[in-house]
Order: structure tokens, then sequence, then C-alpha cells
């Protein structure tokens, strides 16, 4: 009889573990690519031309120049920079060689 019991204290137990498994999913992890930076090359502040930052100074007096790049276009080339306001916010221009802001 304890025999008995036990069989059927196995097929229950057996049964209830089938009820409450769980259906798993196959995921697919999607790697997301970020764009080149327009061909930009980080470059020193020190390398910026005398145009660009007596333009930076004149159009934003009291900031600082926090990262500058450089890119060659068709028509020369253009000059991202990230300035730090007074305020303490962060601006990101782009200028030409001549000091004049671009449009990207």
């Amino acid at each position: 009889m304890k025999k008995v019991l036990v069989a059927v204290a196995m097929i229950f137990g057996l049964g209830s573990s089938v009820a409450f498994a769980q259906e798993v999913k196959e995921t697919v992890a999607v790697e997301a690519q970020q764009a080149p930076q327009d061909e930009y090359t980080k470059i020193e502040v020190s390398e910026l031309p005398q145009a660009v930052t007596d333009a930076l100074a004149k159009g934003y007096e009291g900031a600082s120049i926090k990262e500058a790049y450089a890119a060659a276009k068709s028509d020369g080339k253009v000059y991202k920079v990230v300035v730090v306001t007074k305020e303490g916010q962060e601006v990101t221009v782009v200028m030409n060689e001549k000091g004049e802001t671009v449009k990207e």
C-alpha cells in the first residue's frame, strides 16, 4: 500500500511540475548602430582658427570652449565647437574657417 501511495504521489508531483512549466520565448537582441559624427575628428582647442575663436568670444561672451571637432567639407573646413556658457549651459556651434555660423 505504501508503494502505491508513493507512486501516486510521484505521479501527482510530476504532473503538477508540468502544469507550472513556463514557455520560454526566443528573444532577439537588437543592436542600435550610431551614425558616425559626420566625419568630424576631435582636435585641440588651440588648433581652432583665430577667426573661429574670435567669433565665439564675440558671440558667447564669458563662455569657455569645452571641445572642438573639425571636418573637411566640399566648401572648406568646418568646425563643430562645444561651448559652455557663463550660465553653465552647453551649446554646440558649427562654423566655417572664417568664423561664420554654418547650418549642418
